[in-house]
């Protein structure tokens, strides 16, 4: 399987240390509105999706879904991971683009 753009991008975003993971650091990263993208697994639990996708909402922060958890924290260089927060609005654009696109 080749890995698309956007799996790339977000790798030099955690790189670049402007990404951040774990529910709890995500929900404060919205909160403080330093999040600028949230990525959510498609495996998620209804609890989680329901807490994140409300939170970014009412800070008006874009979510996109993600195939699941394993490729999430695959992709940052961790362990399987539910959500993650991209902090920069410059990576947080174009990975919106492409993850639209795909």
């Amino acid at each position: 399987m080749s890995q698309s753009k956007w799996m790339s991008l977000l790798g030099l975003a955690t790189r670049a240390g402007k990404v951040i993971s774990g529910e709890e650091l995500v929900v404060k990263e919205i909160r403080s509105n330093k999040a600028k993208l949230v990525l959510l697994s498609e495996d998620a639990s209804l609890n989680t999706t329901k807490k994140v996708t409300d939170k970014a909402a009412y800070y008006r922060v874009p979510v996109r879904k993600v195939a699941d958890r394993y490729l999430l924290g695959q992709l940052i260089g961790k362990d399987a991971r539910v959500t993650v927060a991209v902090l920069d609005k410059g990576f947080a654009e174009k990975l919106i683009t492409l993850l639209d696109e795909s």
